[in-house]
C-alpha cells in the first residue's frame, strides 16, 4: 500500500509545481501511475488472502495500521479525479472517509483495550488517526466542504500529540526497533507537512499564524532525519523504504507552497531544488524496487506454461 501511497504524494508535488511552469502532464502520470499501483495493490491482495488472513493482519500489532493505507491513498486520488470528474471523485471523497472513519475507531478502540508490546510500535501508528484525518481534510476541502475539513484537521491535530507522544516514549525508553521497520520513523516526521498541506486547500493558499507554526515543528521533525541518512543507507533494501517516500513528497509539496509566498527569485530556484530532491528520493525507491522483481523467474515460468 505504501507504492501508491508514495506516488500519490508525489504527483500532488508536480501538482503544486504547476505553480512553477512545471508541465501538468508530469502530474497526471504520476497521479495514474498512483491509482494503477493501489487499484493493483488491492486486487493482488484480496486474490490471495482468506478473510481470516485479511482479519489476522488488521488486527496485526506491527503490520495492522498500515491498512489505513487503503482508504488514505483511495481519498487522495479521489480528490483528484473529482477535477475531471466531479461527480463521481466527490462520491468516492465520502466513501474514503468512511472507510477511514470506520478503521480508524477499529484501530483506536484495539489501542486502548488491547495490551500490546511496546517493541511492536512504530511510526505507521500515525497512519489510521493522523493521516487519516488530515488526508481525509485536504480532500473534503478540494471538493469544497471547509467546514468538515477543519473539524478533520483539529481531530488530526489531537491525535498528532497523543500519538506521537507516545511513539516517542517507546522510542526513546523502549528496545531498539526492529532493522526491517527503520524506515517508518520517516512517517513520524510527517503530521506538520501534512497539516500544512491541508491546511493550505483549507485557508486557499492565504499565509497566517498556522503556517508559521507548521514550518517550524515540519523543520524541527525533518532536521533529525538527516542524520537518519546514514542508518537507512546501512539497511538492505525492501519494499518498507516507500515508507520515506510520502513523508519525502508531502514536505516538498508544503515546501513549494510556502515558498510561494515569498515571491523572489532565488524562492522559484529553491523550489526546483526541493521538487527535484522529492522525485530523486522517489525515483530511487521506485526503481530499487522493480530490482526486487523476479523477471527472470517470472519469464521462464511464462516460457513453461506455454510450452506445457
Amino acid at each position: 500500500m505504501g507504492i501508491g501511497f508514495g506516488l500519490s504524494g508525489l504527483a500532488g508535488t508536480w501538482t503544486a509545481a504547476g505553480g512553477l511552469g512545471a508541465p501538468e502532464g508530469i502530474a497526471d502520470v504520476l497521479w495514474l501511475a498512483a491509482a494503477l499501483a493501489w487499484v493493483l495493490t488491492i486486487v493482488r491482495y484480496v486474490a490471495a488472502a482468506g478473510p481470516h488472513d485479511i482479519a489476522d493482519d488488521l488486527r496485526h500489532p506491527v503490520s495492522g495500521p498500515f491498512a489505513a493505507l487503503l482508504p488514505v491513498t483511495g481519498s487522495l486520488l479521489a480528490a483528484r479525479l473529482s477535477v475531471w470528474l466531479p461527480t463521481a471523485g466527490e462520491a468516492l471523497v465520502w466513501a474514503m472517509f468512511a472507510l477511514s472513519a470506520a478503521f480508524g475507531g477499529y484501530f483506536l478502540a484495539g489501542m486502548l483495550t488491547v495490551p500490546r508490546d511496546p517493541a511492536a510500535l512504530h511510526g505507521g501508528y500515525l497512519l489510521p488517526t493522523v493521516a487519516a484525518s488530515l488526508i481525509t481534510a485536504q480532500s473534503l476541502a478540494t471538493i469544497g466542504h471547509p467546514g468538515a475539513a477543519t473539524a478533520l484537521f483539529g481531530a488530526g491535530l489531537l491525535f498528532s500529540v497523543l500519538i506521537g507522544a507516545l511513539l516517542l516514549n517507546r522510542f526513546t525508553v523502549g528496545t531498539a526497533m526492529a532493522r526491517p521497520l527503520l524506515p517508518t520513523l520517516a512517517v513520524f516526521s510527517a503530521p506538520p507537512a501534512v497539516a500544512g498541506n491541508a491546511w493550505w486547500v483549507i485557508t486557499e493558499g492565504r499565509p497566517g499564524t498556522v503556517h508559521e507554526i507548521l514550518l517550524g515543528t515540519m523543520v524541527a521533525l525533518l532536521l533529525p532525519q538527516l542524520f537518519l541518512v546514514r542508518a537507512y543507507l546501512r539497511l538492505p533494501f525492501t519494499l518498507g523504504f516507500w515508507a520515506l517516500t510520502f513523508t519525502t513528497a508531502a514536505s516538498a509539496t508544503y515546501g513549494i507552497r510556502l515558498l510561494s509566498l515569498v515571491g523572489t527569485p532565488w524562492s522559484t530556484a529553491l523550489s526546483w531544488v526541493v521538487v527535484g530532491a522529492a522525485t530523486l528520493v522517489v525515483g530511487a525507491v521506485a526503481v530499487r524496487s522493480l530490482a526486487l522483481v523476479p523477471f527472470r523467474r517470472l519469464s521462464g515460468r511464462g516460457l513453461a506454461d506455454r510450452a506445457a
